[in-house]
């Protein structure tokens, strides 16, 4: 009986103690924000802007050599279509390295430091502090990807003037319709890599090494995308997040379809929280020793 009641006994906690209020959000934001990947990332999408901006300088008009239409060669019709160029361009790769950065350095950092262990036993509950590295992971990625276009905007709007959004296949979008329109890009463009970020964090909670946990989400990332180009998968492409990363283009038309970015982001979000659970849930059972 005594061994029962020692097993029923309510655990003891310091006076003062809540678990919810471990490792806060504004904490954890600090620690991430002063980190040197984080500015070196903050720097590269500052100066993409910048450096497009020198190539058409340089080589003149963007859709002078090539009998295509697309949306790079309205790049320098005003600072709307600067700006959604510079999304083009990036969404592809350089996108994806902020996401998989903050979320799949997150984790795998404190352990490769050998702090993981310490902030459990400060105590941090293992779910809290998955949840808060999460959520600033994600408003890190989040903040990535709102970077570029108001860098661009600014960039764009000082080198080829204020405008309406010249449409590739002929017609424009007012001002105040352009930006509605390239927030839902940037919008889309977020949901459409939670995918990276979910894969990049259930890796960071299985290693500790943070280049592996970053350099794998973006390689099988990659493999997406190229998975994506092989046309004798037939349907079977619809069922990769790849397939719909380009979704957004139907944003910068003259009509607003939606069909596409909601098939995509039904993918996006069904895989990531079920790469999500799976970190959280492994997470929980795994023996912390670094």
């Amino acid at each position: 009986m005594s061994k029962l009641a020692d097993r029923a006994a309510p655990v003891e906690v310091a006076d003062g103690y809540r678990a919810g209020r471990t490792l806060p959000f504004r904490v954890e934001l600090v620690r991430q924000l002063k980190r040197r990947r984080t500015m070196v990332m903050g720097g590269v999408l500052f100066a993409l802007p910048l450096i497009l901006l020198i190539a058409f300088q340089v080589g003149g008009d963007p859709g002078g050599n090539n009998n295509r239409v697309n949306l790079m060669d309205t790049a320098t019709a005003s600072g709307a279509n600067f700006a959604a160029v510079n999304l083009f361009s990036a969404a592809g790769f350089l996108l994806v390295i902020p996401v998989a950065l903050f979320c799949g350095d997150t984790v795998a950092s404190e352990a490769s430091w050998s702090s993981l262990r310490y902030l459990l036993a400060a105590p941090v509950p293992r779910a809290r502090l998955l949840w808060s590295k999460l959520a600033v992971g994600l408003s890190l990625s989040l903040a990535a990807l709102v970077l570029l276009p108001i860098v661009a905007l600014v960039v764009g709007t000082a080198a080829y003037g204020w405008g309406p959004l010249e449409l590739p296949t002929g017609g424009t979008l007012p001002t105040g319709t352009a930006a509605q329109r390239l927030l839902i890009v940037v919008v889309y463009i977020m949901v459409s890599q939670l995918v990276t970020a979910a894969l990049a964090f259930w890796l960071s909670t299985r290693t500790d090494a943070p280049l592996g946990a970053v350099g794998g989400a973006v390689f099988l990332t990659i493999i997406g995308s190229v998975l994506d180009e092989v046309t004798a998968l037939g349907d079977w492409r619809h069922f990769l997040p790849a397939h719909w990363q380009y979704a957004w283009l139907d944003a910068v038309q003259p009509q607003l379809q939606w069909t596409d970015m909601i098939q995509g982001t039904s993918i996006s979000v069904t895989y990531a929280l079920v790469l999500f659970a799976l970190a959280f849930r492994g997470f929980a059972r795994k023996d912390v020793v670094s």
